[in-house]
């Protein structure tokens, strides 16, 4: 189920209707309605996934409580080993088996070998990524007795499928959701209105942004040796806008969706375009996901306490993990070595740390040097964006040395010019908002607060409007295929 869609309009409130009406009851039976709302949500899309999710769950419940009741070192490492091998193993299985069948006729046809090993016809259920990760992070944190194992299968289930978060994050930690699943919520008024502020930014920036970005995306990426350098340079820049508004767009709904319903998502992006380092792009973009590297593969290899050589090697361990995260294909490995070979220097420098603050912390514009770093930081993760989006190392670079030709400096040619004019406009007001409320959590979250009444309403009504009108050409959260 989209969350743009019509049928997540009515499943929304139903739900929302249900579960408030369950307030004075014992908390297990909210509960109990969130879990089948979220199955429900989840086997909207194949009912067989829940079979996939389903024994996930059990898999890490009973190892969270048999961790939780031996004392004996060998006994509880291997437990932790077991939980690791069945979700990666699951993980691996769906998203990397045709990918490594692939690459190994490829390596023995380089000899002159025909292995002609046939791969498998797999449908990739959605969100396994994601709440494998969550999951894991779950008896992880058990092993190293950060947190204690849940007896509640109904609150821990619902803590792996709670329905906003599930097919594409946050990646939330049991130390921070799993709890609100155990405690009593109570209907909040004001958060509620957040929430729903939110989540209107978050459909405004898939909606609008994204999803009108994507055509000029696929009109230069399918045919890239038929556009001028300049037409592929402002595609490649559409979709560094349209990834942004369709994944930061799917946490804000996410975020506002789950704040309906009494619980609290932690921040998954931070205006990461407004970085001034390749650093700080990444404590701001998929904080979720960055801090889950950091805690459970980073830190564990030593982090940025070993010597030099070792944190270098730690962090391409990182970007390479990170990037086979996304995608079974050599173009997110190059994405990914593009980040670190510009990260590393950084290093050596001790600059990673050099920009926590908020860029322009004490003007209404940044200064020159910051507007450099920015402009010069967004560059770098555009042109990084191209292997990401490309089919393969090859096509990527054959449209980065067409975007670098002559035609560079021509007028870029689209099918619909007027359209694409009004898609930068709708980007440039995306970038007003979030400027302005690069302090907030999200884009509307203080924007237009101070206006009257009927002023306030206006706005929020024409951000309805565009998204009325631009609701015939929705399309899937990119990030449902990691």
């Amino acid at each position: 189920m989209l969350f743009n869609s019509l049928d997540f309009a009515l499943f929304l409130p139903l739900v929302f209707g249900f579960y408030w009406a369950l307030r004075n009851y014992p908390l297990r039976f909210q509960n109990a309605f969130l879990l089948l709302s979220s199955y429900v949500f989840y086997g909207w899309w194949d009912w067989r996934f829940l079979l996939l999710i389903a024994f996930s769950t059990l898999t890490d419940f009973i190892i969270g409580n048999q961790l939780s009741k031996t004392e004996n070192k060998n006994s509880r490492r291997w437990l932790l080993v077991l939980s690791l091998i069945i979700n990666l193993g699951i993980l691996g299985f769906f998203k990397y088996f045709n990918f490594f069948i692939d690459n190994i006729n490829g390596a023995f046809s380089l000899f002159g070998c025909d292995l002609s090993l046939r791969g498998l016809e797999l449908i990739l259920p959605v969100g396994i990524s994601f709440y494998t990760f969550q999951t894991l992070s779950y008896t992880i944190d058990i092993y190293n007795r950060k947190i204690s194992a849940t007896k509640n299968i109904i609150s821990f289930a619902s803590f792996v499928s709670f329905f906003p978060q599930l097919v594409a994050g946050p990646i939330e930690r049991a130390k921070h959701l799993l709890p609100q699943f155990e405690n009593r919520r109570s209907f909040n008024r004001e958060k509620a209105t957040d929430g729903l502020r939110q989540i209107l930014w978050g459909l405004f920036k898939k909606m609008v942004i994204a999803d009108q970005c994507a055509i000029f995306v696929e009109f230069c990426f399918n045919n890239p040796t038929e556009h001028s350098g300049s037409t592929l340079a402002l595609g490649a820049f559409f979709f560094a806008i349209q990834i942004y508004g369709d994944f930061s767009g799917y946490s804000d709904i996410a975020i506002g969706t789950s704040r309906l319903f009494g619980f609290e998502l932690m921040k998954n992006f931070n205006f990461p375009y407004f970085s001034r380092n390749i650093a700080e792009f990444w404590r701001r973009w998929h904080i979720s996901l960055s801090t889950w590297f950091r805690d459970y593969v980073y830190i564990p290899l030593g982090g940025s306490k070993s010597s030099k050589s070792k944190v270098v090697r730690n962090i391409l361990i990182v970007f390479l993990i990170s990037a086979l995260w996304h995608g079974a294909n050599w173009t997110f490995v190059v994405w990914g070595l593009i980040h670190a070979l510009f990260y590393i220097p950084l290093l050596y420098l001790k600059s990673t740390r050099s920009f926590t603050n908020t860029v322009a912390e004490y003007s209404i514009l940044p200064s020159l040097k910051e507007s450099f770093l920015m402009i010069v930081t967004f560059l770098i993760t555009t042109l990084a964006w191209i292997f990401f989006r490309a089919e393969s190392v090859a096509l990527a670079i054959e449209y980065l040395l067409a975007i670098f030709s002559k035609s560079l400096f021509s007028i870029p040619k689209f099918s619909n010019s007027l359209a694409s004019v009004i898609a930068l406009c709708f980007i440039l007001f995306m970038f007003v908002v979030e400027w302005l409320a690069r302090f907030d959590n999200y884009g509307l979250e203080k924007f237009a607060s101070s206006w009257k009444r009927p002023y306030r309403w206006a706005f929020y009504y024409a951000l309805i409007a565009c998204l009325l009108y631009f609701y015939g050409n929705q399309q899937e959260f990119i990030y449902f295929q990691f």
